[in-house]
């Protein structure tokens, strides 16, 4: 008979399970450092929450808390572009330059913006991925700047 303990803090959302406590985990193993390596794993950690966390069930398409929040009007838009400028801010902390940072606000700026349209805001949130655009322009920036951080993607 399996542990009860282990099905705590389970839910079935569509077609994937989300544990609490691997969040949980998640976050806590998030380093708190201010070297390079652990700015990208933050960065990295953050796009994948706000835009690739969960699959739609039927068309298999990856969104994140930034599509799933757009549909709260006002406050979800506001909240995911406050995380959104929580990306600018770690790639400021880098020292990315401010032509960077200004594409990164623009990004940002654009997918609230559009995102307080009612309906149509809601499906650009699922085309276009401000934090993913950011998160490339980070990588970019660390590769080049940082090669040491630098992963191999499988």
């Amino acid at each position: 008979m399996p542990d009860m303990a282990q099905h705590v803090g389970t839910q079935k959302l569509g077609a994937e399970r989300f544990d609490s406590a691997r969040a949980r985990r998640m976050v806590h193993d998030l380093p708190l450092g201010r070297d390079p390596q652990s700015v990208r794993r933050r960065v990295e950690a953050l796009e994948q929450l706000l835009e690739r966390a969960f699959t739609v069930p039927g068309i298999n398409r990856k969104v994140g808390l930034d599509a799933i929040a757009g549909l709260v009007p006002v406050a979800g838009d506001l909240v995911s572009g406050l995380l959104g400028l929580y990306l600018v801010w770690e790639a400021r902390n880098l020292g990315m330059s401010k032509w960077q940072l200004a594409r990164m606000l623009g990004h940002v700026g654009f997918d609230t913006a559009l995102g307080a349209v009612p309906l149509a805001g809601d499906l650009l949130d699922f085309v276009y991925r401000s934090n993913t655009r950011n998160l490339r322009m980070i990588r970019k920036h660390l590769d080049k700047h940082h090669p040491a951080t630098r992963v191999i993607d499988a």
